[in-house]
């Protein structure tokens, strides 16, 4: 008796052990896997979007160009795309450029649908964009919503009142989409400092709080 309940618990042991392996091991794997699933996936998923737009016009064109004979090649509806996105950066770089793009925002915002979706995507790509980068200018918290808790902030705007008081515009942005959110208007001592970059408040945000800076939980508020 006594040699069985120790062979069985013997087995219960490695049992446990090959559940934690198991477990532990395909944990890891798929904090590696996933991501690149889904990178390969959102880069597959573009390369057939601008591959499927712009792939029947190269086709005319190459059967302008060269007859029945010329052939589309899979993969220049990408490089059409990547192209015509340089072209238009040299255009927008220079004054004249500038100019027909003026012209063209005012033609836009003149055509009733249209210009509610060419205005709110414009100023979405201004603000997550390299370019409108310092449209979130610091990473904070701010007591939403109700007071208690916190979330993170980012600034986007401050201003004095004529008596000396600073308030500051924020948008704290919803998880994991932050292309929406709210805007809040708020005194200067109602908005405290984090430690951690623009960049890193919004992985934390992206990731639903799986992702954070190693000194993000010792963080004290000031």
């Amino acid at each position: 008796m006594t040699g069985d309940t120790n062979n069985e618990s013997h087995k219960g042991h490695w049992g446990r052990r090959i559940g934690h392996h198991l477990k532990t091991k395909m944990g890891a794997g798929l904090l590696v896997v996933i991501p690149a699933g889904v990178t390969i996936f959102i880069l597959s998923f573009l390369f057939n979007l601008a591959d499927g737009v712009l792939a029947p016009y190269i086709r005319k064109t190459a059967v302008f160009l060269f007859g029945e004979g010329g052939r589309y090649i899979p993969g220049l509806g990408m490089i059409a795309g990547i192209l015509v996105i340089y072209v238009s950066g040299l255009i927008a770089s220079n004054v004249f450029g500038k100019r027909l793009i003026h012209v063209w925002d005012r033609i836009l915002s003149r055509i009733p649908l249209v210009k509610s979706i060419y205005s709110s995507s414009k100023q979405l790509i201004t603000v997550f964009s390299a370019s409108g980068r310092e449209s979130f200018r610091r990473a904070v918290y701010v007591e939403f919503p109700m007071e208690g808790s916190f979330s993170i902030a980012f600034v986007t705007n401050s201003v004095s009142t004529p008596s000396g008081k600073k308030y500051f515009t924020v948008f704290i942005p919803t998880s994991p989409n932050p292309t929406s959110g709210y805007v809040l208007i708020l005194e200067e001592a109602r908005v405290y400092p984090t430690e951690f970059s623009v960049e890193e408040a919004m992985k934390i945000i992206m990731s639903g709080g799986i992702v954070v800076p190693e000194d993000f939980l010792a963080q004290k508020l000031q």
